[in-house]
């Protein structure tokens, strides 16, 4: 019953929200690029960090299963850290590509 009832409380303040941004003046309409390349950035760096959380837990738990295994580990560790920082880094030169067009 709970979540019905935010659902509709959510759906009332989108309707009510959206006759506002309608009235721009008569002038062009506002870019929505940089607001949604901000969105876009929060959702790339987010899932970029829990993906280095589960790396991070799973080398750990792997090290603690196999102490002796090491060096492996940590190689295939900081190789699978280094290639998820790059998407989020690339996610950021498209979005500053797209922005400043």
């Amino acid at each position: 019953m709970r979540k019905l009832q935010y659902l509709f409380m959510t759906l009332a303040v989108l309707f009510m929200a959206s006759p506002a941004f309608a009235q721009t003046g008569g002038t062009s309409a506002p870019s929505w690029v940089p607001i949604g390349a901000g969105i876009g950035m929060a959702i790339a760096s987010g899932l970029c960090g829990l993906g280095q959380g589960r790396v991070a837990g799973s080398a750990a738990e792997a090290l603690a299963r196999n102490p002796g295994a090491r060096a492996g580990i940590q190689l295939v560790l900081i190789l699978g850290l280094a290639f998820i920082e790059s998407l989020a880094l690339f996610t950021l030169l498209i979005i500053f590509a797209v922005v400043n067009k």
